[in-house]
């Protein structure tokens, strides 16, 4: 109970900060915090509903309030990406770098960063092994990249997240999800699923691009990277709750040579080009497949070999129930809204 009176502190203190500095560019001052309604769902009990770096479709991704807005919902999963900064911290970004089409630079900051918006070559220096932590709360994050993709998204603050839409570190992440989960400005349900929701956490190693994490990973034995995952999972009690997750398997099989409980799920571009009983026997849970290359006999192969199966990334309604149909175990989706009210 200290550790999370301590750490609900903490976030409070950092949330308050956060959105002092600035806020995003089309927000207006007058705004409304309002939680969004949790979905009447009707999705199947026994499908995974994962919210894909949050709720990219409605909210920029991988921030606080693309995963408040995903608790708001009623999700069962939050799906969220993984890199490693210079100073050793897990933060939360799918990308290398910090890349102009998302984030911008505080011009109210008084940490040197580089500006992604200038005309300035940064080459690896936008990179966010590169950057501190403390650097990364320089930029907010809350530009939509693809407006035809996302027509849906907006920045506009939520109730408890506010505008903070900075990149975070992984603890912050779940000091959020707790406080979430005791918060008087969320429904009963909403605070009751939020203390039971799964993490399904992706590395973003990639063994053509050793930069990306920069950490001397060997390629066999988990690197810090990997060793401060769990042991932040360990710190919080949530290995019951998480699942690592890859498509550089030299990670989770790393993971696994040295946490033989941890769920872990094998990540594919090519559903028909995916070793599955190479990935059973290595100890995978899960395989998660492009769900655009998967079939419904390659579903049952990976059931028989005892692997759950949980495609990724399904948007249109239609596509989501030719997955149900094809009997996958779970969906990994930007609008877990639709997938949440499936009919």
């Amino acid at each position: 109970m200290k550790k999370f009176l301590l750490g609900f502190g903490l976030f409070l203190l950092m949330t308050a900060c956060s959105t002092a500095v600035s806020k995003p560019e089309t927000v207006n001052d007058t705004a409304v915090t309002a939680s969004t309604e949790m979905i009447a769902r009707t999705l199947p009990e026994n499908i995974d509903a994962e919210g894909h770096r949050g709720t990219r479709g409605l909210k920029p991704e991988n921030t606080l309030p693309a995963f408040e807005t995903a608790l708001d919902l009623g999700v069962d999963t939050l799906e969220l990406d993984l890199h490693y900064t210079s100073d050793g911290v897990v933060v939360l970004w799918h990308d290398d770098k910090i890349e102009k089409d998302k984030c911008r630079l505080d011009p109210d900051s008084d940490v040197e960063a580089p500006d992604p918006d200038s005309l300035i070559k940064w080459g690896d220096a936008l990179m966010i092994s590169q950057l501190t932590l403390e650097q990364l709360k320089a930029y907010q994050c809350d530009r939509n990249p693809d407006e035809d993709t996302f027509p849906d998204q907006d920045n506009a603050p939520t109730a408890l997240a506010g505008s903070n839409y900075r990149p975070v570190a992984l603890a912050e992440l779940f000091d959020f999800v707790q406080a979430y989960s005791q918060s008087e400005e969320k429904s009963e349900a909403q605070r009751a699923n939020a203390a039971q929701v799964q993490f399904n956490i992706e590395t973003k190693r990639k063994p053509d691009n050793p930069k990306a994490i920069s950490d001397g990973f060997d390629g066999q034995n988990p690197g810090p990277f990997e060793l401060e995952i769990l042991r932040l999972v360990d710190e919080y009690g949530l290995e019951d709750r998480v699942i690592i997750q890859s498509f550089d398997f030299r990670s989770i099989w790393a993971i696994r040579s040295v946490n033989d409980t941890i769920r872990l799920a094998a990540l594919s571009r090519q559903a028909g080009s995916a070793d599955l009983p190479e990935i059973a026997a290595k100890g995978a849970n899960i395989w998660s497949p492009k769900y655009s290359t998967l079939t419904e006999p390659l579903v049952s192969k990976a059931h028989k070999l005892g692997l759950q199966v949980v495609p990724w990334t399904v948007n249109d309604p239609d596509d989501m129930r030719a997955m149900l149909e094809m009997g996958v175990d779970g969906i990994i989706s930007d609008r877990p809204d639709i997938l949440l009210g499936l009919k």
